[in-house]
């Protein structure tokens, strides 16, 4: 869809659509479905091209993730009984707050650092966090961290290969196809690392079409 292709937000909305995005991705329970990692990188790397400032780029994408993780929060502990009460929907499965709960029970409080680089998690674990009433204050430092490090680190790498190698807009599509199947690597590997979860992808495969 091209509404979500990062190149057609970027050029469409600039980084106030940036912003949003991250902020959606970051906590909303609807932004699970947007270019997370790849709209960092393809902004790193059009930043790189001199269309905006590498500079606000960043300010906009880490501040942008820190309100979302902190919205998230809110809604994980203002409306979380009521979240597992809700059936699901196309914007809404129960397995994606039990995934988020599984990693959020292995990592701790890390979790809100270590999920801002795995798609999916990354917008459920405050809300996790949230409905575990997870103390504020500990939540905030590792979301402003986590934060940071997620939303500089993949928009420089972006901007470093964008200055690097000449005419990279031109591989623009391939490469944003590349970081988004790295992007979701960590949660394939997690989903198939899970004997349950390799058990419904066999019965899924089984089923005749």
């Amino acid at each position: 869809m091209s509404f979500l292709d990062p190149e057609t937000i970027i050029q469409t909305g600039g980084l106030l659509l940036i912003g949003f995005i991250v902020f959606a991705e970051s906590g909303l329970l609807f932004g699970f479905f947007f270019p997370g990692d790849t709209l960092l990188f393809a902004a790193g790397l059009i930043a790189s091209q001199g269309q905006f400032s590498i500079l606000a780029a960043l300010v906009v994408i880490v501040l942008s993730a820190i309100a979302g993780g902190q919205v998230g929060y809110i809604i994980g502990r203002r409306y979380g009984p009521g979240l597992f009460r809700k059936k699901d929907g196309i914007l809404f499965r129960h397995e994606y707050i039990d995934r988020s709960e599984k990693f959020y029970e292995k990592h701790g409080g890390k979790t809100i650092m270590l999920a801002r680089f795995v798609p999916i998690v990354r917008t459920f674990a405050p809300v996790v966090a949230g409905i575990g009433n997870m103390d504020i204050r500990k939540f905030t430092f590792y979301n402003v961290v986590g934060s940071a490090f997620w939303g500089i680190s993949v928009t420089l790498l972006g901007y470093y290969f964008g200055s690097k190698i000449p005419n990279i807009d031109k591989y623009l599509l391939p490469i944003i196809g590349f970081v988004m199947i790295a992007s979701f690597a960590p949660a394939i590997y997690h989903v198939l690392k899970d004997p349950k979860a390799r058990q419904k992808i066999k019965q899924k495969l089984r089923r005749p079409m």
